[in-house]
């Protein structure tokens, strides 16, 4: 069983009430947060990070779409079929945040060969998607229309859920193990429920394109009908090619990129922390995974992680308990993740290197030594991904 679904399950068995106080959950939310930042992750204990901080999501009762606004969701506006998705090539973002009943849909952070991501919050839930002891308000839009979802607990209760938006071909709906078929507005979809205790709604938002909240809660919100009404909100924007705040000099032959965060970690554990104030990240893998035939997004299950992969990451060196130094580079012989640190000469930067992929100390030294990083607080000197490398 996967870290994240052990976390899951301790935090919802026998639901309700829970099993665990949110004060031991948090305790262990903190416990490994401050592991990750030490800069001593393995590629297993970096997906630890995500699972608990997705694991530590249980919802109280809130706010609910009545059965009148359910029937309404499911009788609603044909399908947006004059709503033209740009044919964009892969690390592209198409959509941007939008509101939806109480649903609060944020920008896209983490992008692939298959799919894009963005985390989705709910009116009185609290999302913990930022370091525990962090007090700082990191915004939740680049536009700053809403404020932050704080942390801590709100008496609405806690959430984690995520919109994953699928290149056409790439998802494949028949794959949903137990999953209900219906349609909503015109579109075809699929419900289902996500082991132990979350839901999840799956609809085809343009020909071959299939869109898929996923919602981790112990409660019965949000419910299938409040996460509907994502199903006629949800429109395209003019593409937006995801950068990265770095360049990357030298990588092994093979590998190549598959997954990226802009502002955010690559991958899941992006979307745990997609406020915790990252500059970016991108995975390269080899074999690259499938872009058809998904499910879910990337990562063995057995290990939150992709296999066979090479990470690298750049974060502000005040995420990390780790003291920085300088311009230097520092290496680590984990056990099932081998990785670098690396400095800027102000020591205001962090690059970590982290491999899966059976790489040696000596060659992650030197990849991590080739990061060339841009200015990261001025988004005009990032580099689009195929440029980076």
């Amino acid at each position: 069983m996967s870290q994240l679904h052990e976390i899951v399950a301790a935090v919802t068995v026998d639901e309700p009430p829970m099993s665990r106080s949110v004060d031991q959950i948090v305790a262990a939310g903190r416990r490994a947060e401050r592991r990750r930042r030490a800069g001593f992750a393995s590629a297993g204990a970096a997906g630890l990070v995500a699972a608990v901080v997705a694991g530590t999501f249980a919802l109280t009762p809130g706010t609910s779409a009545t059965p009148e606004q359910a029937n309404t969701i499911v009788a609603g506006a044909a399908p947006g079929a004059e709503a033209t998705w740009p044919d964009a090539p892969p690390f592209s973002f198409t959509f941007r945040a939008f509101d939806a009943g109480p649903l609060r849909v944020q920008d896209p952070v983490v992008v692939s060969t298959a799919y894009q991501i963005a985390s989705v919050y709910m009116d009185g839930k609290t999302t913990h998607d930022r370091p525990v002891d962090d007090d700082s308000e990191q915004p939740d839009r680049r536009d700053g229309k809403r404020p932050p979802v704080a942390g801590g607990n709100s008496p609405g209760g806690t959430l984690f859920a995520h919109l994953t938006l699928y290149r056409p071909g790439a998802f494949d709906p028949a794959g949903i193990t137990g999953g209900t078929s219906s349609t909503i507005a015109g579109h075809q979809a699929v419900e289902s429920t996500v082991e132990p205790a979350g839901r999840q709604l799956a609809w085809e938002y343009a020909d071959d394109a299939w869109a898929v909240v996923t919602a981790y809660t112990s409660s019965p919100e949000p419910s299938i009908a409040d996460l509907s009404v994502l199903v006629t909100a949800l429109k395209p924007s003019p593409a937006t090619p995801a950068t990265l705040p770095f360049r990357v000099g030298y990588l092994p032959a093979g590998l190549t990129p598959v997954e990226v965060g802009t502002h955010a970690l690559p991958g899941m554990d992006g979307i745990a922390q997609a406020r915790a104030g990252n500059y970016g990240g991108v995975t390269y893998a080899d074999p690259a995974p499938a872009t058809t035939g998904l499910t879910r997004p990337y990562g063995d299950p057995e290990r939150i992680g992709i296999p066979d992969s090479l990470s690298i990451s750049v974060t502000p060196a005040s995420s990390s308990n780790q003291q920085a130094k300088a311009g230097q580079t520092e290496c680590h012989q984990a056990t099932d993740a081998p990785f670098c640190n690396r400095w800027t000469s102000d020591g205001a930067v962090q690059v970590q290197v982290l491999s899966t992929a059976g790489l040696s100390l000596a060659e992650l030294t030197r990849i991590a030594e080739s990061v060339e990083v841009a200015d990261v607080d001025d988004e005009l000197t990032w580099i689009p991904v195929p440029q980076a490398r």
